[in-house]
């Protein structure tokens, strides 16, 4: 975006603990010369220490406040702090921390940090919600959203609190009104064995949030990008 290479929440390898890769090997070649990498949470399938000794130990991290002792630990060494409402830079572009709804806590021994969200600015908009439940402070979060990036699922059957499903993250489009909606964190990982018991959850989430966004949100252009593939967005 504008120059700028930025990745978020990176999860490079095909098995976290007990959750599966259910997708395609992630291809290596996109991910040499990042400006920043930009970390919501320190829960262990957002920020995953393996992928990121993968980027180099000097690859900018940009990392909700509480983790940075936990990145600085591993070696990292440019590691930046944010929280909510907090602003950096990065090349062209401006980078915004949000509010998210979600319980930090690193299991199973910590640390407590801060849960946020990213708004990209540049040319354009970009906002990647990270994990979140709706919280007021949607609306009015920006006003005029180019692309929100809106998590509809987990990797298990079943979610927790401070999660969206797809009707959730359909009824935030009303208070985000961004121009194009994209659903994310859905059908990449899943428990060992359950993408064949019950392959539903990997697939429906994001058809299910294209249904409810047509109903609650006509006027946003919606579009489900398997994992893998791309999108390029075109005013």
């Amino acid at each position: 975006m504008d120059g700028v290479r930025l990745l978020t929440d990176p999860v490079l390898r095909d098995r976290v603990g007990h959750i599966r890769r259910q997708s395609s090997t992630v291809d290596p070649s996109w991910s040499h010369e990042l400006d920043a990498v930009l970390i919501s949470h320190a829960h262990l399938d957002h920020l995953d220490l393996p992928s990121l000794r993968r980027l180099g130990r000097d690859v900018r991290l940009i990392a909700p406040e509480g983790s940075g002792d936990l990145l600085a630990r591993d070696g990292f060494r440019r590691v930046e702090e944010v929280k909510p409402g907090g602003w950096t830079r990065v090349g062209s572009v401006d980078i915004e921390a949000t509010l998210a709804t979600h319980d930090g806590t690193r299991f199973p021994f910590g640390p407590e940090a801060e849960t946020v969200g990213f708004i990209v600015h540049g040319d354009r908009a970009v906002y990647f919600a990270g994990d979140t439940d709706i919280f007021p402070e949607m609306d009015g979060i920006h006003d005029a959203l180019d692309v929100a990036l809106l998590p509809v699922w987990g990797w298990g059957p079943t979610l927790g609190d401070g999660h969206m499903n797809p009707r959730r993250a359909a009824e935030s489009l009303t208070m985000l009104r961004p121009h194009t909606a994209i659903p994310i964190h859905w059908g990449t990982f899943a428990p060992l064995g359950m993408g064949w018991l019950r392959p539903r959850f990997l697939i429906d989430p994001p058809y299910d949030f294209v249904e409810h966004a047509n109903d609650l949100a006509p006027n946003v252009d919606v579009h489900v990008v398997h994992p893998g593939n791309r999108f390029r967005f075109v005013n």
